[in-house]
Parts: structure tokens; C-alpha cells; sequence
């Protein structure tokens, strides 16, 4: 039976087929290559099979998510005719159009020609820019409505049609509001104007993203490295990526967001697992990690590390056959000034030291009339009286140990921190049981960020090609330093939100943040458009913002739908439960967030209950669809339905009252569809005024 013409959906839905096909055609011929006559030895076949392997995880077809999402008419196809109409007429025909459907990945058929062009070409730009103000050229933008993976409709805007009014797409409404089960997904059909111009930004220069809860900065960071992979896929080949999140949770609820856009290449890590140098055994308490967290120890660790470089004051002598070559004590000294003077990496420096003694004894050499080469001077630069020297004047210091004996020698402490430090701050970071040795030491996270500066210190950290640093306003200054040392010669995506800071050290300013990353002239911009949090939600939520983060501009939701929002008082955890047991007769995920110390008593109750409920990081299912989550892990993560139990339990869950607002603040902007509050203790004051109902 032949497709009717006049049936724009059966058309589209059998484009779909055909794309889907041509894709895995695509991925079959890759499936076929045969490598075996094309690699010179077993490195290079390894490499290529690897390359193809890649390759085919790319072209996967992922039943369960739209193929395409979008299409684009353009009025001016090239090298065609102007196909418009009379003056105050719609464009026609369509076949004069250049039509473009807009997808995750590029597919083309046996002949080469597209079927679905990458949502990154510059061609698929218009998809999210053009409005009826400025049309881009666009005859008709066309989003489709999927069911799983079913295309089930459609919707067009005519953007150079004069008589259509500008109105909301209603598809594109149901997408954001759509409830989620399982991980974070992409938002590549819903990005915004405001958006894209983030996500298309260029690969030299670094963008600090504000954005309050639902404005999408996760989402358009991660795209952000999805669209520079492709448009600089040769170079970020070459130099790397990385996406550095708050925690193990956070990293998993995102995991899956860059392979459904076909990227495959990105690493993921948390700080702690960039400066993971000694096994992390001990807390600090937060004025230890204050202090610990100040750049101002980069500057005590600097002169702790060159306080053992000493003045020679002995010559150097080398013996070479009957000759003797000697090199005065203030030769040497002038080397190590020079070296000094260079500010070179330490462990560079004593590499260069030996190098330079040898070529002085080469000019005594040349001048007594011998023609040394090379040769002479590696020989020379290896004497075991020139490894002497180098190993009195300039020695070998291990990171691990420097940092030890910094914190746990008191006079040592004082002697390089003195004007940088207060004798109360050394106190705080002095361990009041010194440890014996690296291995039997109980570090805690500051201190491995304080090996990480020691250790770059005497070695150069190996610097990737761009940088994606997530949930970055809970940073301390000494763990923007150690993820700036990793994009030195690269650039940076840095996101987050000034009113979600919840440690003690929490980021005041971006531009203060920014220097501390090394990258002082990143464009700062600020997302204040909510799509993912509720109008009445988001409203409760800001009643904070004066509280946490004054003169910050309040998220406004874009939202249609309202969303559910109500405050409960409650006399215990059994009607906590059953606030949860109303939230999962709703589509979709819901969360229970409570104050760490109230998350064992919640999940007996939830037994007894018989609700099944999972961790956080842990992936939701149809069958399992409430999570249990403590205040101190919400941050980054969302659910359809939020049950926030006793903010006042949160707030006072943290070690002072600012801290726990701003915790209390992420806690209710964890919510898609619809946030329960209930509470046993009165509600706090800064939240109290006006509730709404």
C-alpha cells in the first residue's frame, strides 16, 4: 500500500524507518571493514580496531530515543530559486524547499546523501535560534512528539508566514515537562536560544555559566563538549577531555548523557579523583579545610619545596681519563641562580642543573684546545661527582613528604608560612599527632589538593584540550588551582550557582573563582530562564535567595504547567511515607530528600511500609521508582516528584545557619513535576511568610 501524499505523519514516520535503516547500514559497513591487509605491525592494528570499535558503539540505534526530533524548511535551498509565493501567501511548493531533518547524529544513505543532519552543523543552527522577529531563512520549523521510539506527532511553526502568529510549542512543552525515569537525559530537542549561544561558544575561550536550579547549566555544559568534539574532533582527539562533577553519584546520574549524542571519548571524574595521590583516611574539620582550602598555602608549599635548594660551596671536580676539570663553587652558584630566575618547575630545574655543569666543563674543553661533542657532555652530566653536587645543591623532594612534614613539624610550618599565615590558622592545620611516615598518615581531600600543588609544583601536570567543571561554586581556591593545572593550555566550561554553595569555602564571587582557575578572562554568563522546576515551586524556593545569595536575580520558570506544591505538617515518618506513597501514583521518579542524620530512621520506616526505594547514583526502573537521598547528595540531581521532609532538620544539619539555607535551597529545587514539604518542626522563619497552599 503506497504512503498517501496528503499525510504528513505517515511521510515522516516512514523517513524515520528509512533513517533508521540507513543507519544501520551505516554501522554494518563499519561492522565488514576488513583491517587485515591495511596496519604496518600489531600497534597499528590494535589502534585501528580500537578506532572501529568506537566507532560502531556511535552508530548505535538506541530503540527507545528519537532518532530525529525536528525539521527544517529552508526558504533558499543552494543554488535554487527564490520558492516563494505571492506577496501575503504561505511558500510553495515544499519541493523547492531545502529540507533538513534535525537529529543526534548525521545518517546518510548508500549515495552519501543525508537523511539526518547533526543537530551541530552550522546548517541546524536555525532549529534553535530562529523566531519570527529574525526567520533565519526558515519556511517552517516542524518538532515531532515521540512515544518511546515512535513518532506519534507533529507540530509546525511557518516563521516567514506574516498571518501566523508567534505561539508556544505545546510539543516542546511536553518535552521538558516529560516525567524521567533512570538517568539524566539530553535536552538536545529543547535547547534554547540563550543556550546555544553557550553551547556554540568556541573552543579557545572559557564560559563560566550562573544558573540557578532548572535552568539547564548541566545539560548545556555537557552538550557544550558534545558540540566541540564535533566542530574540533581532529584536536580535543588529541589533547582530551574531562567532566569534573561534585561526586560518584552526580557522574552516574549524567553518564549517559554524551553517549546518546554519539560521544564516546569523554572522561568523567570528581576532583578527588584528579589529586587521588595518597589514600584519603581522614576529616578535617571545617576550620582546617578553610584554611587547607586557602591559595594562600600554594604560596607556603612554594617556598617549603625551594628552601632545599642550597648555595654550593664546594667546587665540582671531574676526572675524565688523566684530566681534571674543575668547575669553582661560585660558577655553580651562579647556575643556580640563573636556574632560580627562570622559575621553572623544580624537578625541571634539577633535570637542566647537571646539563649546565657539564657545559661549563665542556668550555674548559675547548678552550685547552679538545673538540668535545654531545656525547662528551651526557658523559660529563652523569659523573658521579656532578650527581653529587646536583644531589647536595639541588635534591630530589617527594610531594607526599614535603606536605607531611609541613603539617605535622611545627617549626618547619612557621619558618615558611611566617606573613602568610596567623599562628591560628598554623595551629588548625597542624595534625596533632604527627604521622610517621606517608603510607600511615590519615589524609583527608584537602590534603591530597595540597599534594596535587606540590607535586605540579615539581612537575608540570599534563594539561587536556577543554575542561567541563560542574557544580563548581562548592570548590575551595586550592581545587580551582588543581582543575585549572588541568586545561593550562586548554579551555574550560565552568557551571554552577552561587546560591547552592554548601561548604564552608563556598565560591563568593565567579570572578574571584576564575582567577583561582587561571582563567581570569572567561565570559560569564547567567541562565535566569527555569525549565525544569515548577512556577509555585521555584517561588517558594527564592523566598530564600536574600537569606543565601543577595542581589542574585530569582529564577522565573517558563513552565505552563504550575506544578503540584504543598506544605504538610506531619506527625512523624508514617505520614512522611505516606506523602510518598501519593507521589508514586504519579508518572515517573520520586524523591525523598531528608537531613543525613534523619535518612536511617526514613528508610525503616519505608521497610516497614513495604515501599521499595533505592541510593542515590542507584538507576530508577518502572518496578523502583522512589530514591532516598540525603540533603548532602542532592545537589545535581532531579525527580519528578520531590518529597522534602523537615527543612528545619536540614538546616540545622549544617555547621551554621547560611550554609543550611543555601543546603534547604537545593533540597526544594529538586523537583519536575511537584514538591511535598512536610515538617514536624516549625518551618524556618526565612521561609515562613505567605505559604502557599
Amino acid at each position: 500500500m503506497s504512503t498517501p501524499v496528503d499525510d504528513p505523519l505517515a511521510r515522516e514516520r516512514s523517513h524515520l524507518s528509512a533513517s533508521r535503516s540507513a543507519l544501520r547500514a551505516m554501522r554494518e559497513g563499519v561492522e565488514a571493514l576488513d583491517i587485515s591487509d591495511v596496519t604496518a605491525n600489531w600497534v597499528n592494528a590494535e589502534a585501528l580496531a580500537h578506532q572501529i570499535e568506537e566507532r560502531i558503539k556511535a552508530l548505535a540505534d538506541l530503540s527507545g530515543t528519537p532518532l530525529f526530533f525536528g525539521r527544517l524548511d529552508y526558504l533558499h535551498a543552494p543554488g535554487a530559486e527564490e520558492a516563494e509565493g505571492a506577496e501575503g501567501e504561505r511558500p510553495q511548493p515544499e519541493a523547492a524547499y531545502q529540507t533538513l531533518h534535525i537529529g543526534r547524529r548525521h545518517v546518510h544513505d548508500r549515495d552519501g546523501d543525508p537523511m539526518v543532519i547533526d543537530w551541530r552543523a552550522p546548517v541546524s543552527q536555525p532549529f534553535y535560534r530562529a523566531s519570527k522577529k529574525d526567520p533565519m531563512d526558515i519556511a517552517l520549523r516542524r518538532r515531532f512528539g515521540y512515544t518511546g521510539g515512535d513518532l506519534t506527532a507533529y507540530e509546525d511553526e511557518h516563521l516567514s508566514d506574516p498571518a501566523e502568529a508567534a505561539r508556544t510549542s505545546k510539543l516542546l512543552q511536553q518535552e521538558i515537562e516529560r516525567p524521567r525515569v533512570g538517568p539524566m537525559r539530553d535536552i538536545v530537542a529543547t535547547i534554547q536560544p540563550e543556550q546555544d549561544e553557550i553551547v556554540r561558544s568556541g573552543l579557545s575561550g572559557t564560559v563560566c555559566v550562573q544558573g540557578g536550579p532548572g535552568t539547564g547549566k548541566t545539560a548545556v555544559g555537557l552538550h557544550r563538549v558534545a558540540y566541540l568534539l564535533y566542530a574540533h574532533r581532529e584536536r580535543l582527539a588529541r589533547t582530551g577531555t574531562l567532566v569534573i562533577g561534585p561526586n560518584r553519584s552526580f557522574l552516574h546520574y549524567i553518564e549517559q548523557v554524551l553517549p546518546a549524542l554519539g560521544e564516546l571519548a569523554v572522561q568523567q571524574a570528581t576532583v578527588d579523583d584528579l589529586v587521588a595521590h595518597v589514600e584519603i583516611k581522614g576529616t578535617d574539620d571545617a576550620t582546617a579545610a578553610v584554611v587547607k582550602g586557602d591559595a594562600r598555602l600554594a604560596q607556603v608549599l612554594r617556598r617549603a619545596l625551594y628552601s632545599h635548594v642550597t648555595m654550593p660551596t664546594e667546587p665540582v671536580v671531574v676526572v675524565r681519563g688523566s684530566r681534571r676539570w674543575r668547575v669553582p663553587a661560585y660558577e655553580l652558584e651562579e647556575l643556580v641562580r640563573e636556574l632560580l630566575d627562570r622559575d621553572i618547575r623544580y624537578g625541571a630545574a634539577r633535570e637542566a642543573l647537571p646539563q649546565r655543569i657539564a657545559h661549563a666543563v665542556l668550555v674548559q674543553m675547548e678552550r685547552s684546545g679538545e673538540a668535545p661533542d654531545d656525547r662528551v657532555q651526557d658523559a660529563v652530566a652523569r659523573n658521579s661527582a656532578v650527581k653529587a653536587a646536583v644531589k647536595a645543591v639541588w635534591p630530589a623532594v617527594d610531594p607526599a613528604k614535603l606536605v607531611l612534614r609541613l603539617l605535622s613539624d611545627a617549626e618547619f610550618l612557621a619558618v615558611h608560612a611566617e606573613g602568610i599565615l596567623d599562628e591560628d590558622e598554623q595551629k588548625a592545620i597542624l595534625w596533632a599527632k604527627p604521622a610517621r611516615s606517608v603510607k600511615s598518615a590519615k589524609w583527608s581531600a584537602a590534603d591530597a589538593v595540597l599534594i596535587d600543588e606540590a607535586t605540579d609544583l615539581i612537575q608540570r601536570t599534563h594539561s587536556l584540550g577543554h575542561v567541563v567543571l560542574d557544580e563548581a561554586q562548592d570548590l575551595s581556591p586550592m581545587q580551582y588551582r588543581a582543575v585549572g593545572r588541568r586545561c593550562t593550555t586548554g579551555s574550560a566550561t565552568v557551571l554552577g550557582d552561587l546560591a547552592q554553595g554548601t561548604t564552608p569555602w563556598a565560591t563568593r564571587s565567579w570572578q574571584e573563582a576564575l582567577a583561582h582557575l587561571g582563567k581570569q578572562d572567561a565570559l560569564v554568563e547567567e541562565l535566569t530562564a527555569g525549565f525544569r522546576v515548577p512556577t509555585d515551586v521555584i517561588t517558594y524556593a527564592s523566598r530564600l535567595l536574600p537569606h543565601i545569595a543577595p542581589g542574585l536575580t530569582p529564577v522565573v520558570s517558563i513552565r505552563e504547567n504550575p506544578g503540584h506544591f504543598e506544605v504538610r505538617p506531619v506527625s512523624g515518618g508514617k505520614d512522611v511515607v505516606e506523602a510518598c506513597r501519593e507521589s508514586l501514583l504519579h508518572e515517573g521518579s520520586t524523591g525523598l530528600i531528608a537531613a543525613d542524620a534523619r535518612v536511617p530512621e526514613l528508610a525503616e520506616a519505608l521497610t516497614e511500609a513495604g515501599i521499595p526505594y533505592l541510593g542515590p547514583g542507584e538507576e530508577t526502573t518502572q518496578d523502583t521508582r522512589l530514591t532516598l537521598v540525603p540533603a548532602s547528595l542532592a545537589k545535581g540531581l532531579e525527580y519528578d516528584y520531590v518529597v522534602l521532609d523537615d527543612p528545619r532538620a536540614v538546616v540545622d544539619g549544617e555547621p551554621d545557619e547560611r550554609t543550611g539555607l543555601r543546603r534547604l535551597y537545593v533540597a526544594l529545587t529538586r523537583a519536575v513535576s511537584g514538591l511535598t514539604v512536610t515538617h514536624t518542626a516549625p518551618l524556618p522563619p526565612q521561609l515562613a511568610s505567605t505559604a502557599l497552599r
